[in-house]
């Protein structure tokens, strides 16, 4: 009995041995770094600063009657457009108001004289632009101080842009306007002016940035809260990879490439990159179309399967490497 159990329990020796080992293999393969291929491609690309900001007018003007008295009538609507010199109302001088409430008591031809005797007062456009505000009906009384109408020469969008991004924003650069009110709708624009003063919102140093519609359409309001992309740069049908694919080491710029001969040797290789804009990298050369390079597969987290960023997801937002 003394020699079968000896055999026994070396049998379970050598069992625990090689389990111990095979654990360790497995183990040791579990932590080889996991990647995947991205197949380098052609295509545009597009360096966007994003700031959001505010309808407003560019130069608000609030119109006030010449004369205190009463509005017999008002001639425009809100959101209308007029013209310099255009009547808006028409006003009665506090005097012009009684005469004619008497003459009203007698009859309509008694209205009628004094009418034509005693003209009404016009308030006049100054300016050509759109009428913002109506802030008065046809009967009411006012004085010199109150505003009858409120208008605007044009609507501008005064964007808040940080000051990490401002270097990149210039005078007369193109801009594309978002309202929130109409996401499907989109607004072509150009910058006409970058404030010289900073301001400081929730700990952040931003500076104000007005951006001009080329064509304001009916539905723009001023208040309306909108997004504003500044196109900073652009290079189109330039060979394109995955950020996350290039390597900076010793001050070469290089990716990792697949290794035909030996799929478990990865082949490094050097290359000159351009633009990015934090997702996708410009190659200026080192790379040709069509070739695969490697990206590192994100680790499995919380019972998620392991997976590579999206490298050609669009972000906004860009700098130069």
């Amino acid at each position: 009995m003394r020699p079968k159990k000896l055999f026994w329990t070396a049998l379970l020796l050598i069992a625990a041995g090689l389990s111990f080992f095979v654990w360790k293999w497995l183990q040791k393969k579990n932590q080889q770094p996991v990647f995947t291929q991205v197949e380098v491609v052609r295509g545009d690309l597009e360096i966007n600063v994003l700031a959001t900001g505010v309808v407003q007018p560019e130069n608000r003007l609030e119109l006030k009657p010449p004369i205190a008295g009463r509005v017999e009538s008002i001639r425009v609507q809100e959101g209308e457009r007029v013209q310099r010199g255009q009547i808006l109302a028409w006003l009665s001088s506090s005097e012009r108001a009684a005469l004619l409430d008497a003459a009203r008591a007698k009859g309509a031809a008694e209205l009628a004289r004094w009418q034509g005797l005693f003209k009404p007062t016009p308030l006049l456009a100054p300016l050509d632009g759109l009428i913002i505000v109506k802030s008065v009906v046809p009967g009411q009384v006012v004085t010199a101080t109150d505003v009858v109408l409120v208008m605007s020469d044009h609507l501008i969008v005064n964007t808040q842009v940080d000051e990490t991004d401002i270097g990149q924003i210039k005078v007369g650069q193109a801009a594309q306007i978002n309202l929130d009110a109409y996401p499907k709708d989109f607004v072509s624009g150009k910058v006409i002016r970058i404030g010289f003063e900073s301001k400081t919102v929730n700990n952040v140093t931003i500076y104000e940035v007005e951006v001009l519609p080329e064509q304001v359409p009916d539905f723009m309001r001023s208040g309306m809260t909108a997004n504003v992309k500044f196109t900073s740069d652009f290079r189109k049908d330039v060979l394109l990879v995955p950020a996350e694919a290039v390597r900076r080491e010793a001050g070469k710029t290089s990716v990792l490439i697949p290794n035909p001969a030996r799929p478990s040797q990865n082949l490094s290789r050097e290359i000159r990159v351009g633009l990015s804009d934090g997702k996708k990298m410009e190659v200026l050369s080192g790379l040709s179309e069509g070739e695969s390079v490697l990206i590192p597969v994100l680790p499995k987290i919380a019972g998620t399967p392991p997976r590579p960023t999206n490298p050609f997801s669009p972000i906004g937002g860009g700098h130069r490497r």
